[in-house]
């Protein structure tokens, strides 16, 4: 019976979500329903103290400080600098700038932790120049795509964070394991640019003029800036000197500075930046109460535990497992944001997690990863919506070029299943 009244519950869940109302909003009122109808808790305590204790935690406070260092560097030229960096050293690979989009998403990725600001910020940059230097509009877009979930997996990562405070997981060690994976990942896109560009020779434009390798140094000091900021934030996590909170502040006070130095920096962006971060902060804010509420009702209902004892009767192996976890993900992100993704089912699927004996980390990265899948799946793919927003195509026609970028990423889970020291190398080290 409880089984059947959680279920019903999620329907009720899906029909809302559907209906326009917030997401927030939306997990508030199902999980109001569950508590006053389902279960004999006072509603009013629990929704309280649940909702404080969610939004109240100081590891929590990294999010809007990352947010808002990714938001000062969106609206400063040191972005749109990366690409005249990048550009001279990787005209002579097969592909030559396509790859301008994997690396510089690599690059502002480790400063942004948000996909959607670093596809929107390198497509910014990249799109007008790729298409005024004739290369092809759908592996363009189609890399953009896939090269902007970097952002979720490339530390700092506001899905880590989350995932880290919803599964008391530290913080410092989600972040170092993304770091392999993510390289990965990239190299993994550089890859099939490569074999691509192979087999579409005549699609590629012919390079431009060489440079010597002076030039190309020369050229290499507009990434000097963010490359700086990159060593800072992450150095004073690895080192131990900082925690992930304390490197997000000194994150939004190097990106202050440089913003400042090189001149694009006053007041209205100032403001601005802080709005837009603060915006974005209270929306996460809100479903992060809202799921950690709907969390608490679905545990007193007892689904939680119904679905780790069914789960546990398939008599699953854990590839089997991880398997399902995929399929179950994906599906998923068809309807729900990477965000939502992560609350609701976290309290549901560790006690099953924790039994079939995947290392929590571990398990972090790989719903970093499968939550990347969903950002380039429709109909509700962050990605997808940004390079709509940037290029006026069909969701699905962007969703079609990004299909051999989203394959990859399945290897690259399952290449992390076989071999787990891609995750848990770093922060065995730091551990150490």
């Amino acid at each position: 019976m409880d089984v059947i009244i959680a279920l019903g519950l999620i329907v009720v869940l899906f029909a809302v979500l559907g209906s326009g109302l917030w997401i927030g909003l939306s997990l508030l009122a199902v999980a109001l329903v569950g508590m006053e109808f389902f279960t004999n808790r006072p509603v009013g305590d629990s929704m309280m103290l649940t909702i404080w204790g969610s939004t109240s935690s100081w590891t929590l406070t990294a999010l809007p400080l990352f947010l808002w260092m990714g938001e000062i560097l969106f609206r400063s030229k040191l972005s749109s600098s990366m690409f005249k960096g990048l550009a001279p050293w990787l005209e002579r690979l097969p592909g030559r700038l396509l790859h301008v989009n994997v690396v510089g998403c690599t690059i502002f990725a480790a400063i942004s932790g948000s996909s959607a600001a670093t596809c929107a910020t390198i497509g910014k940059i990249t799109l007008p120049e790729l298409k005024q230097r004739g290369y092809p509009e759908d592996i363009s877009v189609g890399t953009l795509a896939g090269a902007g979930t970097l952002g979720l997996l490339i530390p700092p990562s506001i899905i880590m964070i989350v995932y880290g405070v919803a599964a008391n997981v530290s913080i410092s060690k989600l972040f170092l394991a993304g770091v392999i994976p993510g390289l990965m990942l990239a190299a993994l896109f550089m890859g099939y640019i490569v074999v691509w560009a192979l087999f579409n020779r005549d699609k590629v434009p012919a390079p431009d003029a060489r440079l010597s390798f002076v030039q190309k140094l020369y050229a290499s000091r507009h990434l000097i800036p963010v490359v700086s900021l990159i060593v800072v934030v992450l150095g004073a996590i690895y080192s131990g000197i900082a925690t992930a909170t304390e490197a997000a502040a000194l994150g939004v006070a190097g990106s202050l500075i440089l913003a400042k130095i090189e001149g694009s920096l006053n007041w209205e962006r100032f403001k601005e930046g802080l709005v837009a971060a603060c915006r974005v902060y209270c929306m996460i804010g809100l479903i992060l109460a809202g799921a950690a509420f709907l969390t608490l009702a679905m545990g007193f209902i007892g689904l939680p535990r119904h679905l780790a004892e069914f789960i546990g009767a398939l008599h699953l192996s854990p590839f089997a497992l991880m398997l399902l976890l995929i399929v179950f993900f994906i599906v998923l992100g068809c309807f729900l944001d990477g965000i939502s993704m992560v609350v609701l089912t976290i309290a549901v699927l560790l006690p099953t997690v924790e039994a079939a004996g995947f290392d929590l980390v571990w398990f972090g990265i790989f719903i970093v990863l499968v939550v990347e899948m969903a950002q380039i799946t429709p109909p509700v793919g962050f990605n997808l919506f940004v390079l709509q927003g940037m290029t006026r195509r069909e969701v699905t026609w962007i969703a079609r070029t990004a299909l051999p970028l989203f394959a990859l990423m399945i290897v690259a889970v399952v290449m992390t299943y076989f071999v787990p020291d891609v995750v848990l190398w770093l922060p065995r080290q730091m551990q150490g």
